[in-house]
């Protein structure tokens, strides 16, 4: 594995070497620093090379385009594009274009082809230019070939400059890999220490010891570098080395190794506990020496081998160069981005399935496309490197650098949220008992605010990244009034926001532990506090609801000042038409804190009565003994009726004939509540049965009166058990229940006698007769 890290390092380094073999400094420098005239030879060199005569010839050329299409700006007060980066010259588009057309009248896929076509000249010259510079070097007769203004080489100068850079190498590289080794240790106490303790802090001690890593790894890189700077001056002073080649290898490891260290804070292999990329051993191994290698590759080759050629040799062949390291590159990227890509594809696929709504697709779908836009990346720099590596490619290093600080940092920090806020929150039992709703409603309204947060870490994120690649300009937008006003108020409706929902959730749980009922509170107590925490929490989420609303509208700009006329004309519109409206409500807050209905109670209320099944704001709905769902509006309730508080009793009026002993009867009625006492219906009954005594002597019968206490609701249960109970116990005793009796009267002569009545009654197969009162025998 190690050898396999630093392969194109080494390449890179032997590039380097073979560079300074035959890279004397430029004589023609060196003249004319000694006579401090203009260097002619240099010029005559520059025009007799084509690339660069071409080169200055383009340039000059852009420069007149440039001055002509002022004048035109200065008389025609309009703008032309400006050209695309490493595009050809307007002047090479406008001769290429249709006869009359303006380079900025040629269509876009013209313009494209040109610069494509640009860029493959490029390519092929820096190739050419690389066979003539490879072709001076090994010997070539100058009239040949052309060596692009290369300088003689002087062996025995360049093997001096190449030992001298080769201990500066193998002395910086080896206090580099010393210090690492010391510091180990280090690295292994604090990942030990990030992997223990509670799951809830894991991500944040994480963080902290990766903190902690990268700043040992900084200064191990530094104390190398220092190193590298100290023999790099030892050798400068002893054996007259050239600094110049010293500093760039210098300063080419600083930046490689930084890079290095910072893929070591997101791929560390060897380190579980200092990984801020949630991903296996081996996969973490596999992406950092990938990414190593290319850092590696690129940037001492760019860094330190192409800027020697420009300088010593001749800046085609440093270009051609610099075309093969970014080629080589190219294709190393490529390979290993299609060799994973099946394996990423099913890693994004798992966790596309561990999510939902929005981000399932969105993982899905860079799922099936991750390798496109890898490669379309990898050869954006390449093209860029090519057609203008100068100013293109330290732009998308840039840009690139800032997209995945920004994209690590907005991850980074959800995952933190999530660990610290994104489990179940719990309170004591004292609390919950008190506020029971309080518990679950954290628990809904904190995973909510959890995905606003994502949200807007996303949006910003994406926003910054977008800034990073010059989209548009965010410092300058945010400096003008419009940007000042937009991120205050995207602020203050988020403060706006987040105080209401701390107001709802402390008013809702303080109206909870207000109409909680308590423990050991009877059913009516409780539905009395269901009832009531319904109507409250209505009334609150309304208005809060509203003043939010209102107050957003303000910030966002909107005037609210006619919504609140509005709303008073409108509030004034409906106390006048919808007076019962209003009298509904009225009503039944005041029924309400009356405590005059509860859930479950029975009673009667507005012509109705039945089980109450929903008490709201405006209405109370019960149920008869059919069936019959009854809704009935307050202000229809003139009075209620409430057969279910605290307890019911069942009042029944017992008649008896008026031959029979008063007495007698009442003890049958105290001994039938004693069977009744003793039966089912014990637990309902709730005092001694009270014998009202002779309430009414009726027409047939005499009524005596009992009142029986019973269980809320139960009156009615007990009241059937006990007439069962009267019934047999008066059958038992003999007493007779009076029933509606029919007395016929014949009339009267005027003597005062009544005509004979002629009856005869059938019993027990005889005939008597009602007249002489024997009976004869119809067998006899």
């Amino acid at each position: 594995m190690p050898k396999q890290r630093f392969a194109y390092s080494g390449l890179a380094g032997l590039l380097t070497l073979l560079v300074m073999l035959f890279a004397p400094p430029a004589l023609a420098q060196e003249n004319t620093a000694a006579s401090g005239e203009p260097a002619y030879g240099t010029l005559a060199d520059l025009l007799e090379n084509e690339s660069s005569r071409n080169a200055l010839i383009e340039e000059l050329r852009g420069l007149e385009a440039a001055r002509a299409g002022d004048a035109a700006a200065a008389d025609e007060k309009t703008t032309e594009p400006a050209p695309v980066e490493g595009a050809p010259p307007p002047e090479q588009i406008a001769a290429e274009a249709p006869s009359g057309q303006r380079p900025e009248q040629v269509s876009f896929a013209r313009r494209m082809a040109a610069t494509t076509g640009h860029m493959l000249s490029n390519v092929g010259d820096q190739f050419t230019a690389l066979g003539v510079a490879l072709g001076g070097i090994f010997g070539v007769d100058a009239a040949e070939a052309d060596t692009g203004g290369m300088a003689s080489v002087d062996s025995q100068a360049l093997g001096a400059a190449a030992i001298n850079l080769a201990i500066l190498v193998i002395a910086t590289f080896v206090v580099f890999f010393i210090l690492r080794a010391i510091a180990k240790p280090s690295f292994r106490a604090l990942s030990g220490w990030a992997l223990r303790g509670s799951e809830k802090f894991a991500m944040l001690r994480t963080v902290v010891a990766v903190a902690v890593a990268a700043f040992v790894d900084v200064v191990v890189v530094a104390l190398a570098y220092l190193a590298g700077g100290a023999v790099s001056s030892a050798l400068v002073n002893n054996v007259d080395a050239d600094a110049t080649r010293l500093a760039l290898f210098l300063n080419a490891f600083l930046v490689v190794e930084l890079f290095k260290a910072g893929l070591r804070m997101l791929f560390s292999s060897g380190y579980e506990g200092l990984r801020l990329v949630p991903v296996g051993a081996d996969q973490a191994g596999y992406c950092n020496r990938f990414l190593a290698n290319l850092a590696g590759f690129i940037g001492y080759g760019m860094l330190v081998l192409v800027p020697v050629l420009n300088f010593n040799l001749s800046p085609s062949l440093g270009s051609a160069v610099g075309t093969i390291i970014m080629l080589l590159a190219l294709i190393y990227a490529a390979i290993v981005i299609l060799k994973k890509r099946t394996v990423v594809r099913d890693r994004l696929f798992a966790r596309a399935e561990q999510t939902s709504g929005p981000g399932r697709v969105l993982m899905r779908l860079l799922g099936r496309l991750w390798h496109v836009l890898a490669l379309a990346y990898a050869f954006l720099v390449f093209a860029v490197t090519v057609i203008n590596p100068d100013t293109a490619l330290p732009f998308v290093a840039s840009a690139t650098l800032l997209t995945v600080v920004y994209a690590g940092v907005g991850m980074l920090v959800s995952v933190i949220l999530t660990q610290l806020i994104g489990k179940e929150i719990r309170f004591s039992e004292r609390l919950n008992h008190s506020m029971p709703r309080l518990q679950s409603r954290v628990n809904t309204y904190v995973p909510t605010g959890l995905k606003v947060i994502r949200a807007m870490i996303l949006i910003l994120v994406v926003v910054l990244s977008l800034d990073a690649w010059e989209v548009y300009d965010l410092a300058a937008w945010y400096a003008t009034e419009a940007g000042v006003s937009v991120v205050s108020a995207i602020v203050d409706i988020l403060l706006i926001l987040l105080v209401a929902a701390a107001v709802w959730i402390g008013l809702a749980s303080l109206l909870e532990h207000k109409f909680s009922p308590r423990e050991g509170a009877d059913p009516a107590a409780a539905a009395r506090a269901e009832t009531l925490l319904g109507l409250f929490h209505t009334a609150l989420a309304i208005a809060l609801i509203i003043m939010t609303t209102m107050i957003v509208l303000s910030e966002i700009g909107i005037d609210i000042a006619p919504l609140i006329a509005g709303a008073g004309v409108l509030g004034l519109a409906i106390g006048f038409g919808a007076q019962k409206l209003v009298q509904d409500v009225i009503t039944g807050v005041f029924i309400q804190l009356e405590n005059a209905i509860n859930t479950g109670d029975f009673v009667s209320a507005g012509g109705n009565s039945g089980t109450v099944e929903r008490v709201g704001i405006r209405s109370v709905a019960m149920r008869d003994l059919s069936g019959t769902y009854h809704i009935v509006p307050f202000s229809a309730v003139g009075a209620v009726s409430n057969y279910t508080r605290e307890f019911g009793n069942h009042v029944g009026e017992y008649g008896i004939a008026y031959r029979e002993s008063i007495d007698d009867a009442i003890t049958q009625l105290e001994a039938a509540f004693e069977e009744l006492k003793e039966g089912p219906m014990k637990d309902n009954i709730l005092a001694p049965m009270t014998v009202a005594g002779v309430t009414a002597l009726a027409d047939s019968s005499v009524n005596i009166r009992v009142v029986i206490k019973a269980s809320p609701g139960m009156q009615w249960a007990v009241g059937r058990a006990y007439n069962r109970l009267v019934k047999k116990y008066f059958d038992q005793a003999g007493i007779e229940i009076p029933f509606p009796h029919t007395t016929l009267y014949f009339g009267e002569d005027k003597d005062g006698k009544a005509p004979p009545a002629y009856i005869k009654v059938l019993n027990d197969d005889r005939v008597v007769d009602t007249q002489d009162g024997k009976g004869n025998d119809p067998a006899g």
